[in-house]
């Protein structure tokens, strides 16, 4: 059962459990495009949907690409992922047959802004709005812990074409190939290959539970990826934008962009996790943006 199912995540998701000979069912808030229809909050979660499944995947949330944070769409970024978990925590609680695992969506801005702080999962949480809001959703999902499995899937940048490397590559399409901020920060990155792969891992191995970073095992500096993208596209790699300029740009969202995080995917390493990409040019290269 997969909640989000729609997005770039979910979508590649389904298609890799079902090429891996897995039924896959959605639940979403229209009746006309999932299995099951939910309000994504409390009491709003069909019985049937938890017993009918085995395992459970939750990727909640609205966009953190959407500009700009205004404190209304702060509250969204909030209510869209700790609603939605406490209502599957909730209804996991109280079921007479929980799925046996659930893997809940989270975020690697877990950890704030950390330089170059090396980070494994139980690192400590940072003080930064999103580290706040992943602090909150991870918690959401803790009613459920006697009942099932719980993985938190701190995700990293997802390499795409799709998400948040669209207007990257758009930028850099147009010949406005950037630095961005300082560019020694640390994006922790993972190709959509390896982030679906991973979460296909989590459901299967019972050895994993709770936070798991899911990023790629070579830590890679903004700088690293925004020139790994000027040469798949064949473009250059000459301009610099400011820090300043993207503070005021962001409207509150610069974390995004100017965080630095250095994790590392030791629970998935120890559990014997093997990447497709290793190192984050390895990832875009594959995308053939050229």
């Amino acid at each position: 059962m997969i909640t989000g199912a729609s997005g770039m995540i979910g979508s590649a998701l389904t298609a890799e459990l079902l090429a891996q000979g897995h039924q896959v069912r959605t639940m979403t808030r229209e009746e006309d495009t999932g299995d099951y229809v939910w309000g994504a909050r409390p009491g709003t979660v069909p019985e049937m949907a938890l017993t009918w499944a085995d395992a459970l995947v939750s990727l909640n949330g609205v966009s953190l690409s959407r500009l700009p944070w205004t404190q209304a769409y702060q509250y969204q970024i909030v209510a869209s992922r700790v609603d939605a978990t406490t209502a599957l925590a909730q209804a996991i609680a109280t079921s007479s047959d929980p799925p046996k695992v659930w893997v809940s969506g989270s975020a690697v801005g877990y950890y704030g802004d950390t330089e170059d702080a090396d980070l494994e999962e139980y690192s400590p949480s940072g003080k930064s709005f999103l580290a706040q809001v992943v602090r909150a959703w991870e918690n959401a999902t803790k009613p459920a812990e006697e009942k099932t499995r719980v993985v938190l899937a701190r995700t990293g940048l997802v390499l795409s074409e799709q998400g948040a490397l669209k207007p990257l590559i758009a930028t850099t399409r147009a010949g406005l190939g950037s630095r961005i901020g300082p560019g020694t920060q640390f994006w922790p990155w993972i190709s959509l290959i390896d982030e679906v792969r991973a979460i296909a891992y989590c459901l299967d191995n019972k050895s994993l539970s709770g936070p798991i970073n899911l990023v790629g095992p070579q830590p890679a500096r903004s700088l690293g990826i925004t020139r790994a993208v000027a040469r798949a596209l064949n473009r250059p790699h000459l301009l610099v934008l400011p820090s300043a300029v993207i503070r005021v740009l962001m409207s509150g969202a610069d974390e995004l962009l100017l965080s630095s995080q250095k994790a590392h995917p030791r629970a998935l390493l120890d559990a014997g996790f093997t990447f497709t990409h290793p190192n984050a040019g390895e990832a875009i290269s594959s995308l053939g943006l050229g």
